[in-house]
């Protein structure tokens, strides 16, 4: 008996979430399929390749990023590069220097940085914060009023700090939020439920719910991802239906097979080809996972998973 295959389609979906604006809108979510099976049903939304800018300039050290970025000697202009990199959907800029812990740069000055990358770039973007909960509660209170009508992204809003950032962001200035959360179904879930009570809608909001690089505990975020998706769309889970994004660069880049040098370990080859071997391999991991979204640093990298979305969608 020939085999029929049955396409699993759901009639919950995900919600989907408008970044910028006008002929560079991308949109966020939307589908009511598991991941990347476009075989069951044409993803509405593919997902999005984001290009990492951090405030302290790209990583010169790189030949690859180097070659990519010369003659930027300014944030904004390796932003505006960065719009030109081969598959990249978004921009998203980290600012780094505003840990208190590191250079602690005063708020004002992130803001003006902000507004100047943002009017120099032409995709959407993604603001991610110092990692700091109190710094960043303050920071992005002030840049979504310094950005109102450029419909970024920022991330992240955590249970300690989302409040005054949801309020600020959707509320009073029309931006969207990322709600951050730590590897774990409830705790994503939870702070959803806590931004929803401040009367944010779940088209506003997108989850970033924890990243690892391959290899170093991603097991936990792709399970996460996998029952996050599953109760999103087969149990109509509202709390838990909004789309996924993941900042896979600063892990990839950051473990011991990305950073140790080829004098060490000559027979892992390469510093650069294997930076960016990690940052593939994670970034496919994660789209395969639930990702809607995912943040990468490297040129090749960009180009890499891009294509790959194209090819699978």
């Amino acid at each position: 008996m020939p085999f029929k295959r049955v396409p699993q389609k759901f009639t919950s979906a995900i919600k989907e979430v408008a970044l910028g604006t006008g002929d560079t809108l991308i949109t966020l979510g939307g589908e009511n399929v598991y991941p990347l099976y476009g075989f069951d049903e044409p993803l509405k939304n593919p997902p999005k390749v984001g290009v990492e800018v951090s405030d302290l300039g790209p990583n010169r050290d790189l030949p690859g990023i180097a070659a990519f970025y010369a003659g930027a000697t300014k944030v904004a202009d390796a932003a505006k590069k960065a719009c030109q990199m081969p598959g990249a959907d978004f921009v998203s800029l980290v600012l780094e220097s505003a840990d208190p812990n590191g250079q602690d740069k005063p708020i004002e000055d992130c803001v003006a940085l902000c507004k100047e990358v943002a009017a120099a770039i032409t995709l959407p973007l993604v603001i991610q914060g110092c990692k700091n909960v109190e710094k960043d509660g303050k920071l992005f209170v002030k840049i979504a009023e310094a950005l109102q009508g450029k419909n970024v992204l920022l991330m992240s809003a955590k249970e300690d700090n989302h409040k005054a950032i949801a309020v600020a962001a959707v509320q009073a200035y029309g931006q969207k939020i990322g709600a951050e959360s730590s590897v774990d179904i409830n705790l994503a879930k939870q702070l959803n439920v806590l931004i929803s009570q401040l009367g944010i809608s779940g088209n506003n909001v997108a989850m970033n719910v924890g990243s690892s690089a391959a290899g170093y505990g991603f097991e936990y975020v792709a399970s996460t991802m996998d029952r996050i998706k599953g109760a999103a769309l087969s149990q109509n889970d509202a709390m838990l239906q909004m789309p996924i994004i993941t900042p896979v660069a600063g892990d990839a880049w950051s473990v011991k097979e990305s950073v140790v040098s080829e004098e060490d370990f000559p027979e892992w080859g390469p510093v650069e080809q294997r930076g960016i071997d990690m940052e593939i391999v994670t970034a496919a991991s994660a789209l395969a996972a639930g990702s809607n979204a995912v943040i990468l640093r490297h040129p090749v990298s960009v180009a890499t998973v891009s294509k790959l979305v194209k090819e699978l969608v």
